[in-house]
């Protein structure tokens, strides 16, 4: 049986057959911007699945700001190890920009265990505390959603795309109340996969735009 081997030609082939797929079910849908489009279809990617058309929500900020960030030095805080490891670190490097999650920091679990919060909410604490350009990326804990919204602090962009079924909506639709600059999921989809894949579609565009 033929099939495609080479991994650049198996995406080339997906980012086609959603192409097509948007254009036979949706062909009214309109994207805002080359870059809005890069990012959408890489989460569709992702998941398979065609809801993010309607559910990625865009403060009308977010896009510049985040690009500006990741395009010069900044940290970006993840809020798991599993985003931390989807997010190309190679690429982010290349325009300075680092990438960290504190969530098994020993500082993280005791101030856990002291106050008795989760321990993606200790990170955030530790987070805001570090001088440096911040983007926050959040693909699985709404209390790390809730904490950061809770801070007032200099923040240049945040993803926040938590799932699941006690906060994430809630914390996601504080997040477009508020005045960040931020990607967000409506409703309960969302992932550390999803998270990553919005991450890699801004830096693989500036990569483009170089």
């Amino acid at each position: 049986m033929q099939y495609i081997q080479q991994p650049q030609a198996i995406e080339a082939k997906s980012f086609d057959i959603i192409g097509e797929i948007i254009r036979e079910t949706r062909p009214e849908y309109q994207f805002a911007s080359p870059l809005h489009e890069a990012i959408i279809k890489r989460v569709i990617h992702t998941t398979a699945d065609f809801d993010w058309l309607d559910i990625l929500w865009f403060s009308d900020d977010a896009l510049e700001r985040l690009c500006a960030a990741l395009s010069r030095p900044s940290i970006i805080y993840t809020d798991t190890t599993m985003a931390l490891s989807g997010i190309n670190k190679t690429l982010l490097a290349t325009f300075g920009g680092e990438c960290r999650c504190y969530i098994s920091d020993p500082r993280v679990v005791a101030e856990a265990k002291a106050q008795g919060i989760t321990r993606s909410m200790a990170a955030v604490d530790i987070a805001v505390t570090e001088e440096s350009e911040k983007v926050f990326v959040f693909g699985n804990a709404p209390t790390a959603l809730f904490r950061l919204l809770e801070h007032d602090v200099a923040v240049s962009g945040v993803v926040g795309v938590p799932v699941g079924f006690v906060g994430a909506a809630e914390s996601k639709d504080a997040l477009t109340k508020s005045a960040l600059p931020a990607i967000a999921a409506l409703g309960r989809k969302g992932g550390s996969n999803v998270a990553a894949a919005i991450v890699n579609a801004m830096l693989y565009y500036l990569q483009g735009a170089r």
